[in-house]
Parts: structure tokens; sequence; C-alpha cells
């Protein structure tokens, strides 16, 4: 495409001619016209004291075209509950712009591996 390699990155320039990656372009939640990385949202939720494992997945959204969704596996020890969310979401937060909060989680007991995650021996 004229000289042009498309790779797939998002990234933005600030005012001092810095790149900014953002994330994979197929790897980026548009919420509302808001660009929304998944990886970011699973940082925040791995900071919580009682999540092991996040994944960050668009939902689609009459609205705002996607919403962010969280799928979340517990520590041992920890309880899906009503309050255990919001304790979650509370502790998110601070530490996400209102648009890269998810607007559902789902405990479940645990997310999908590749293949070569799960022959690993070492991982």
């Amino acid at each position: 495409m004229n000289g042009w390699y498309l790779s797939g990155d998002r990234a933005s320039i600030d005012s001092e001619g810095y790149f900014w990656f953002i994330g994979r372009d197929d790897d980026v939640i548009n919420t509302g016209g808001h660009l929304v990385s998944p990886f970011e949202v699973e940082s925040a939720l791995l900071e919580h004291q009682s999540v092991a494992e996040s994944a960050v997945v668009s939902k689609p959204d009459p609205i705002n075209m996607e919403v962010v969704k969280a799928f979340v596996t517990l520590k041992p020890g920890n309880k899906a509950s009503p309050d255990l969310e919001l304790d979650i979401m509370n502790f998110i937060r601070k530490k996400l712009s209102p648009l890269a909060m998810p607007q559902e989680i789902e405990f479940i007991d645990s997310l999908p591996k590749p293949e070569a995650e799960k022959s690993c021996g070492v991982c």
C-alpha cells in the first residue's frame, strides 16, 4: 500500500512526536468511539487480591457498539458473590477511566488455555 506496511497495531503520537503503543487493531475495544485496551483492564483486575486470572473481551452493545466484559477466576479461598464483584469494581475504578470499566464481570472456574500452554511443563 504505497510503501506502507500495515502491521495491525494501533498507536498514538504525542505533541513531542513520540509514538505510544495502544494495542493490536484487532485487540482493542471500541466503546462509544473510545478505544480501550483489554490488556489495561486485565492488568488492573489482576491487582485485586482475590483475582487469579482475567480475560477481557468486547460485548456487542446497541448504543455504544461494544462494551467491556471481564471474565475472572478467583484465588483459592474466595467465592464469587455480588459483594465481591462490587469490591472488584470499586478497586479498579481507581485505576481505570470510566470508559474502560467493565460493564459486566463474570466469574468462571478457569480460563481457556492455548494448546501450547496446556502441554508446557514449565508454563
